[in-house]
């Protein structure tokens, strides 16, 4: 995956987050992973995920 991938993401911020919070991280699902980047550095690193292990993540934190 480059940067030209990244170009079609659609980014979300969880809905936990407040309108002007900066602390947060945004994420997008592209053709078969997800991906997540610092809203505060929107060109800085991105963290690639399996669609399989990014949804047992969102299900762990949901669990507690």
């Amino acid at each position: 995956m480059d940067r030209s991938d990244l170009a079609q993401a659609v980014w979300r911020r969880s809905s936990r987050s407040g309108a002007n919070d900066s602390n947060c991280v945004e994420v997008a699902d592209l053709s078969n992973v997800s991906v997540v980047r610092d809203s505060k550095d929107p060109d800085g690193p991105v963290l690639v995920f399996d669609r399989g292990a990014w949804s047992s993540f969102v299900v762990g934190l949901r669990r507690g």
